[in-house]
């Protein structure tokens, strides 16, 4: 059975991770699925790692969702465990929750370059990402309801807090996919670009996360997460606490001086 799951560096900061199964349309096996979640698991705990891409094989497809011949009938019981995978899968929480970036925390900015059909599991994956961008034949989709299944990685809870409440239901209730620049419209991405220029674009974006203070961009993106949909109060307590964490550090004092001096700065995470 084909279908894997790559995880190479680009430079010393930038992590690539590529779902790469494009006969199938890059749809997730068990198997890939166990994959995705160690790839994100060792990104988030490797310190060199700065920001994150996510992308697919192809021009065709990111992720189609979970494969109907196999994940599928393997969540509903509809068929047996058959190996590590499928049995890890169905008693590890833990797996799901990485795989779908549900419930675990990346940590790392992560960039999703999506180069084609994005539904499903693939769509609940790309909302759990920081920025979005896309190809421009891409579309996009929640089908699970025209075969009597539910989105269960994660939309129902984060596409309401995404998009406005009517599209999200739109989207939710219907199954219907919508085009590239639709999802562009509702703010789902972020930039539409040709196939050729797509991950060059995203890993361009993740070059320049890379480049910033880790401290400060970590502290950042926790704040901003943590607080959305918090009353201001206790999102300004984030962000009091994000400040005393960054402002305490070193990197907070190289990049004001080699500002001053002239030169690139010298960051060293702490």
């Amino acid at each position: 059975m084909s279908g894997a799951i790559h995880l190479d560096r680009h430079g010393e900061h930038v992590a690539l991770i590529r779902i790469d199964r494009p006969e199938a349309r890059n749809a997730l096996t068990p198997r890939m699925l166990c994959a995705l979640a160690d790839a994100f698991v060792v990104v988030r705990d490797d310190d060199d790692v700065c920001a994150v891409v996510l992308t697919g094989t192809g021009d065709v497809a990111f992720c189609a969702g979970g494969d109907l011949g196999l994940t599928l009938p393997l969540m509903t019981g509809a068929r047996a465990p058959q190996d590590e995978f499928d049995r890890r899968l169905l008693d590890d929480p833990r797996t799901l929750e990485a795989s779908s970036l549900r419930g675990f925390d990346i940590v790392k900015p992560t960039i999703c370059a999506i180069n084609g059909t994005c539904l499903a599991a693939g769509f609940e994956l790309m909302l759990g990402t920081d920025i979005r961008i896309a190809a421009e034949q891409s579309q996009f989709g929640l089908p699970e309801v025209q075969r009597a299944l539910l989105p269960f990685a994660g939309s129902m809870g984060r596409l309401p807090r995404q998009v406005p409440a009517a599209l999200a239901m739109q989207l939710l209730l219907t199954g219907r996919p919508i085009s590239a620049e639709l999802a562009l419209q509702w703010g789902l991405v972020t930039e539409l670009w040709p196939s050729d220029r797509l991950l060059p674009r995203a890993l361009e974006l993740a070059e320049q996360i890379a480049g910033n203070g880790p401290v400060a961009v970590q502290a950042v993106r926790r704040a901003a997460i943590q607080g959305s949909g918090l009353p201001l109060p206790d999102a300004f307590a984030l962000e009091d606490a994000a400040k005393r964490e960054v402002m305490r550090s070193q990197d907070a004092r190289e990049g004001p001086l080699a500002f001053i001096e002239k030169r690139a700065p010298r960051f060293v995470g702490r």
